[in-house]
């Protein structure tokens, strides 16, 4: 039984997605807060249970007879590290053969300031004592191609990565991992960086976006502070904006970059282009 915690999100929704596909139905389990929210998985025959990282009750229940646990990161910012800890510790009183978990890339050594909260949920993953795989998920593209619409409107591609290179990947790459290492043997306390086959500056990005549709998008990169205070002024909550601005300065420095090829050759094919997403975008 392998049971998907956060299903459904927008990860989520596409690793159970994914793992349809090889595995029956009624060996997922949906770990939601909102059980009406994965109606359309239980019509699919997947088991649907209530799980609240912050109720370790609820995660009981949920990781009852799993031998399976995926543990999707929290969205909470500050907040997710004692989260996850509940999460890990009902894994562990379940016993379950594997618990992967999706980390950031390289997360032992990201000067990202989101990293530091996987880092302390790794550390906790491996205290446990149980079976482990780390899945170091790089960028999605859609962090960027999610707001082109913007861009489109305003005629400019704002950023704050200057000319360093994003191997990002899409999120439905990212969930193929997740489904293959959930459902292969062997798979037991690796970790994966995982990240884009190929990687593209914003200029690229802005560049392709101005191909595709026709009109002359430029980038325009700003200072982190400048882009911050951007994304706050169209209605950003701070500690995101934050952790945006923060994440693009870190870019320009090459924390978002990676040649190693691992995701590609987990799934089987090629990871989404970026000429790809941005179609798909538009």
């Amino acid at each position: 039984m392998i049971v998907v915690t956060a299903a459904t999100g927008q990860l989520g929704r596409l690793v159970i997605a994914n793992l349809l596909k090889t595995t029956p139905a009624a060996q997922i389990v949906a770990a939601v807060r909102d059980r009406a929210k994965a109606a359309d998985l239980a019509a699919q025959g997947v088991q649907v249970r209530r799980a609240d990282y912050t109720d370790p009750a609820s995660l009981d229940a949920a990781f009852q007879g799993a031998t399976k646990v995926l543990l999707i990161s929290s969205n909470d910012l500050g907040n997710r590290v004692a989260q996850h800890r509940n999460a890990i510790d009902a894994a562990a009183r379940a016993k379950v053969g594997l618990l992967a978990y999706t980390s950031v890339l390289h997360a032992d050594r990201s000067t990202l300031d989101l990293a530091a909260e996987h880092r302390a949920t790794e550390d906790a993953v491996r205290a446990s004592g149980l079976p482990y795989t780390l899945l170091r998920n790089g960028w999605y593209v859609e962090n960027y191609t999610g707001s082109l619409g913007a861009a489109l409107a305003h005629n400019a591609l704002a950023g704050g990565a200057g000319e360093g290179r994003i191997s990002a990947a899409a999120r439905s790459d990212y969930a193929e991992a997740a489904a293959v290492v959930l459902t292969q043997s062997g798979a037991v306390e690796q970790v994966y960086e995982l990240a884009g086959d190929s990687a593209f500056t914003l200029a690229d990005l802005a560049a392709e976006v101005s191909r595709q549709s026709g009109k002359d998008i430029p980038f325009h990169n700003l200072p982190q502070a400048e882009y911050r205070d951007l994304l706050v002024n169209v209605g950003l909550p701070v500690p995101l904006a934050e952790l945006i601005a923060d994440s693009d300065a870190q870019a320009a420095k090459g924390v978002l970059f990676d040649d190693s090829g691992v995701l590609g050759k987990l799934i089987g094919h090629p990871t989404v282009s970026l000429s790809a997403a941005v179609k798909a975008a538009l």
